[in-house]
């Protein structure tokens, strides 16, 4: 989990809960994750909507759109003829995937605001990320119909503690993520140690200060332990579900380094709550899925980031 260094240990010392509550208090406002698909959100909520209407409005948004070509003509989609109309590019992602690229950039934009530690590897964090959203979204899709983003969004910020710790304890993101340590300790028990919190926790704080939805708050919270949520379990199973693929196939980068052996997601909570009740069979066939899915997703990280 560990980026090893010789540096010598930095003297940190576990804080209070109180004093990572006022610590908390300092680090910056960010926008309503509510609020960051702008013009599209409107426009896209609405299938019936035409093609001609969603790409005139991509075409404000020169990044969105360079984006979007670059996805459409990837390997994923293993097309003989490059696309280089947004009106044919619209037609071959869909709504729900135009909705989901127009969110990627503005939250991890938002969120870098807060990371000055430039040193540890932020855009392979942010490819388990977003790999982790992709992976979300295909796992709830199996089980119900979705309803809105929050499920795509709650993978995306799922380890925003993480980047919180490096804006807000810097000291201690170092002693944690910098220097060598037992190779054997679990990620939140070092954290814990040495800070006096995981990350998971102290990003369900900030995000609660931030006053954003619920589901991500219990998601950041409850990721590792999806059992323990009472609001949103599904979601947050998906996530731990999601998150235990993404690292086994060692997509990005999320610092935690501890080995994931194949298939042993599914013998985590998070699966039994999301598939307890199918017959063997059943969970053959998602498990298919799930593994052409976790194959399509380099190809859109590199169309991505």
């Amino acid at each position: 989990m560990i980026l090893m260094s010789n540096r010598p240990k930095n003297d940190c010392r576990p804080l209070e809960y109180k004093q990572i509550e006022s610590r908390l208090n300092s680090a910056p406002c960010l926008p309503s994750l509510s609020t960051i698909e702008s013009a599209l959100k409107d426009l896209l909520s609405a299938d019936q909507r035409y093609t001609t209407q969603i790409a005139e409005i991509i075409r404000r948004d020169p990044s969105l759109a360079s984006r979007l070509l670059h996805l459409v003509n990837s390997v994923y989609y293993g097309l003989a003829n490059p696309i280089n109309n947004i009106e044919e590019a619209v037609f071959f992602l869909g709504v729900r995937q135009i909705r989901q690229l127009a969110m990627v950039t503005p939250i991890i934009e938002d969120f870098q605001k807060l990371t000055p530690d430039h040193r540890f590897p932020w855009r392979q964090f942010w490819r388990h990320c977003i790999g982790t959203a992709l992976l979300t979204r295909e796992l709830v899709d199996l089980i119900e119909s979705p309803e809105g983003e929050s499920d795509y969004v709650s993978g995306l910020i799922h380890d925003v503690g993480k980047i919180v710790m490096s804006a807000v304890f810097p000291s201690h993101f170092h002693q944690i993520y910098y220097t060598e340590t037992d190779p054997g300790i679990e990620l939140p028990e070092l954290e814990k140690e040495i800070l006096g919190m995981d990350h998971a926790e102290l990003g369900a704080l900030f995000l609660q200060k931030q006053r954003l939805p619920d589901v991500f708050v219990e998601v950041a919270r409850f990721h590792h332990n999806p059992a323990s949520a009472q609001n949103h379990p599904r979601t947050v199973a998906a996530v731990q579900v999601a998150d235990l693929m993404v690292r086994h196939t060692k997509l990005g980068d999320s610092g935690n380094h501890g080995e994931v052996p194949k298939d042993s997601w599914m013998a985590s909570d998070g699966w039994d709550m999301l598939f307890a009740g199918q017959s063997d069979g059943e969970q053959t066939i998602a498990v298919a899925s799930l593994n052409r899915s976790l194959a399509r997703i380099p190809a859109i990280l590199e169309s991505l980031l």
